[in-house]
């Protein structure tokens, strides 16, 4: 058996690698049990190094997001059901922006049975899913690409102020208490308001894991969504804001939601 504090180590290098750690997985992993697990992340959390979420842990940065294949591992069922969700929310012939994150890529995922579809985005997972449907059209905004496929820079914000879509998809790096959406890079952050500014209808995706994270830079606030797609909310003190700023919320993790069909054409 590791000793605790190799433990400890081992158990930071892999959250860095796949985003979020959970108390069985790590039990089973190192042979102990759940009560040593847990005072083994209460440890990290006091350090700063980890943040406890529900059953487990994730690494605790509010200036630095995790890699993107880590924060494609994160919640991805939850991310898939998300994305089906808010695919089934986007009419037949329309148009759209799909903003960057692995929970648009879902979403973008879900839209292969629409048909008549514009979409534009700045995320070439995003781009490269969609672009062989013949029913689909998709435009790319130009610009520096990241190493995770985003387009970014003012070339790209330039491009999408030349549109006025019916919706906008985008998702948040974190969410605070008080409705912000924020995100870890300036630039990045630049494109989704310009998104937003250029759509007549914005949805929200992102899971609940958001609301446990921080992020440095503002994107937009709630009061500026039209609907939160989500597995659930955390609080029925975010509920009441919601209800507040009229957004529709769609919780796919309440059974019987999130299965609803494309709108009807117009």
């Amino acid at each position: 058996m590791l000793a605790a504090n190799d433990r400890q180590d081992d158990i930071v290098t892999l959250a860095r690698a796949v985003g979020r750690v959970s108390v069985d997985d790590l039990a089973a992993r190192f042979e102990v049990s759940p009560q040593t697990i847990r005072k083994d992340l209460n440890d990290l959390c006091e350090k700063r190094i980890l943040t406890r979420v529900h059953g487990g842990a994730i690494i605790a940065s509010s200036i630095e997001n995790v890699s993107y294949e880590a924060r494609k591992l994160i919640g991805a069922e939850e991310k898939r059901r998300i994305g089906r969700a808010a695919a089934a929310l986007i009419p037949n012939k329309s148009s759209l922006f799909i903003n960057i994150g692995t929970t648009t890529e879902e979403v973008a995922a879900g839209l292969h049975a629409h048909e008549g579809l514009l979409v534009i985005t700045n995320n070439l997972n995003v781009a490269t899913g969609l672009y062989r449907n013949p029913k689909i059209d998709v435009i790319v905004v130009g610009g520096p690409v990241r190493s995770d496929g985003a387009v970014i820079g003012s070339v790209a914000v330039d491009l999408i102020h030349k549109f006025k879509v019916d919706t906008a998809v985008i998702g948040a790096s974190a969410i605070d208490e008080d409705g912000t959406l924020l995100d870890f890079d300036y630039e990045e952050v630049k494109v989704a308001q310009a998104i937003i500014q250029n759509a007549r209808r914005v949805i929200l995706v992102a899971d609940r894991l958001k609301f446990e994270r921080a992020a440095p830079i503002r994107i937009a606030n709630l009061s500026e969504v039209d609907a939160f797609v989500t597995d659930r909310l955390p609080s029925e003190e975010m509920r009441a804001l919601c209800q507040a700023h009229g957004v529709s919320v769609v919780e796919t993790a309440v059974e019987g939601v999130g299965a609803r069909r494309p709108l009807e054409d117009g």
